[in-house]
């Protein structure tokens, strides 16, 4: 009974070092990827697309509003 215990708990602590290996390694690719120069690359081009996107929906506007008041500038004739 007692060797059963023994190599039950043996079995339970190589368990227990490998999840907190596994899970120390995790945390460093995590913290690797999050600070890489290609992440921080992406995320700028991320940026640089919103604001393009942002003033595309601008100049959109702006034309609508053009269209829309050359429309009733013509309907008035």
């Amino acid at each position: 009974m007692r060797e059963n215990y023994e190599t039950l708990l043996q079995m339970w602590r190589e368990e227990k070092k490998k999840r907190q290996d596994a899970e120390g390694e995790l945390s460093i690719i995590k913290g690797i990827g999050n600070n890489s120069p290609e992440m921080k690359a992406l995320k700028q081009e991320i940026e640089n697309l919103k604001a393009e996107l942002a003033r595309a929906k601008e100049d959109h506007q702006y034309d609508n509003l053009v269209h829309q008041q050359e429309l009733e500038k013509m309907l008035k004739k």
